[in-house]
């Protein structure tokens, strides 16, 4: 039975600053399900020793599930385990980028009513290989190490000394591999990485009852620090996406041989943004991808995470990593504390996280990355905030003062959203609109605007019916009469003196 040669992911073998203030509080995050054909790794690194877990978005008959990762050595079974899933949903949910708000004090108000509300967020020996194939060249010049049944995978440790071999042999044991892998793997038989060969044993997982397939993590010693991305994408088409969980005693771990940028950080962004975040992440995202001309990796979380430290994250978006999660992601340094007290680490030993987000193609990222462990123990996050305006009318004299200060501040913050994601401000001119017209409601006369609209604007017909217009026309009246009774009285005199 063919098997599709899904993922190649490898390793190559070998190879304080001040804490940011926060007093916002989380409310949504971008996490890793946002991005399709996306993969994430657990990288554990101290001295020379390396742990890395690796999961997949797998989706498909399991039967058609097989992974090949070149590693520098020949893998124990002891060095070989199954994590449970759960350890990335909890280090996603844990070091996601964060969008956080604040609320604005009424300014009416005398005091401060606070309206937050902390949302939390958090063997076997193989039997499918006959001995011949087992322990020869062959004709293939492939050698099995080793193989092993770990829970529901049968792995394969092999050794190559051409590529054209080891791709013949991948063929004709079931692993339908793409056109081009030999090319991919000639470069890792050169340096003499042998190849970590999964493929799932159908009863075993069956047994399991699992739906999905669980993380394989293995542990080694090299000099070289990396992880392997050519191989992945052999058979893939356009981008992907990795998220990478880097664990050192201390320090950020950077990209060593491509740029490991920052991604924009503690912007004000509007409020609606909080319906939208998940699109905006992804905008922002692209858009900072393309300003470095998708040549760079991005930095999205970095934390000290070591015992001794109390704040392990600001905002928590969810509990922080505890003592069975970093043993559970590979963290072999750390040791258990049955003592610690309130607030206190479960554990004893320093730790520091890094993510990062690597969206790479064949094109622009033509090396596998190689990885540096820093001394920069600066924290950072990915993290965006909302301001919540005071909705309610005010009347206060400050109130107009305040409308301005938001109405301001609101194009500010569209030009910001703009500046990240490339929306268009003009698309959202009511956000604006809201308190702009507001400005100018505490300058109108008392009894009403109608006011101002009858007495300026409407001048003429209000003196026409109104109280001045009767005036007039009574001194119009009087004037006439009195002319009339003058006329007459004038012409009695003249004929008295015809007479």
């Amino acid at each position: 039975m063919k098997t599709k040669l899904l993922i190649l992911i490898m390793l190559l073998a070998p190879g304080a600053h001040g804490v940011m203030a926060f007093c916002g509080f989380y409310v949504a995050k971008a996490d890793a399900t946002l991005f399709n054909q996306k993969s994430q790794v657990i990288i554990v690194r101290d001295q020379n020793r390396t742990v890395i877990t690796m999961s997949s978005d797998f989706k498909g008959d399991v039967k058609d599930f097989a992974m090949v990762v070149p590693v520098p050595e020949v893998l124990s079974r002891d060095n070989i385990r199954i994590a449970k899933s759960e350890i990335f949903d909890k280090l996603d949910a844990y070091s996601a980028p964060r969008l956080v708000e604040y609320y604005d004090a009424n300014p009416c108000m005398q005091y401060l009513k606070d309206k937050y509300e902390m949302r939390s967020a958090a063997n076997a020996p193989m039997a499918v290989m006959e001995a011949e194939e087992a322990n020869g060249y062959g004709a293939y010049k492939v050698t099995v190490e080793a193989s092993y049944t770990v829970g529901e995978y049968d792995i394969l440790i092999l050794s190559a000394q051409e590529s054209g071999g080891l791709k013949a042999w991948l063929t004709d044991n079931g692993y339908k591999i793409p056109e081009n892998a030999g090319e991919m793997l000639d470069p890792y038989i050169k340096d003499g990485l042998k190849f970590f060969v999964v493929k799932v044993n159908l009863e075993a997982h069956k047994k399991q009852g699992y739906a999905e397939l669980r993380p394989i993590q293995i542990a080694f010693s090299s000099n070289r620090f990396g992880l392997p991305i050519r191989l992945g994408m052999a058979n893939a088409s356009g981008d992907q996406d990795l998220i990478v969980y880097a664990f050192t005693r201390k320090g950020r771990v950077e990209v060593a041989n491509y740029r490991t940028v920052e991604l924009p950080t503690d912007r004000n962004v509007p409020e609606f943004v909080q319906q939208k975040f998940g699109n905006f992440f992804k905008d922002l995202f692209k858009r900072s991808y393309e300003k470095e001309g998708g040549k760079a990796a991005f930095l999205e979380y970095a934390w000290d995470l070591s015992s001794k430290n109390f704040v392990k994250c600001d905002p928590c978006s969810t509990t922080p990593p505890e003592y069975t999660d970093l043993r559970e992601a590979g963290v072999f340094w750390v040791q258990k504390n049955a003592n610690n007290g309130w607030n206190g680490s479960d554990y004893q030993g320093d730790v520091f996280i890094t993510r990062l987000h690597v969206r790479y193609n064949r094109k622009n990222f033509p090396q596998d990355l190689a990885f540096q462990t820093t001394p920069d123990m600066e924290h950072f996050q990915g993290r965006y905030i909302i301001q919540h305006a005071v909705k309610e009318d005010l009347s206060c004299d400050d109130a107009q003062k305040y409308y301005q200060d938001v109405a301001q501040r609101r194009e500010r913050e569209l030009r910001e959203l703009a500046s990240l994601t490339g929306w268009k401000p003009s698309s959202y001119a009511s956000y604006v609109d809201e308190y702009s017209r507001r400005i100018g409601d505490d300058n109108r006369w008392i009894g009403g605007d109608n006011f101002i609209d009858k007495n300026s604007l409407n001048v003429s017909a209000q003196n026409e019916s109104g109280w001045m217009g009767w005036f007039a026309k009574a001194m119009m009246a009087v004037l006439a009469f009195v002319l009339l009774t003058t006329i007459i009285a004038g012409r009695r005199k003249e004929e008295r003196a015809r007479r």
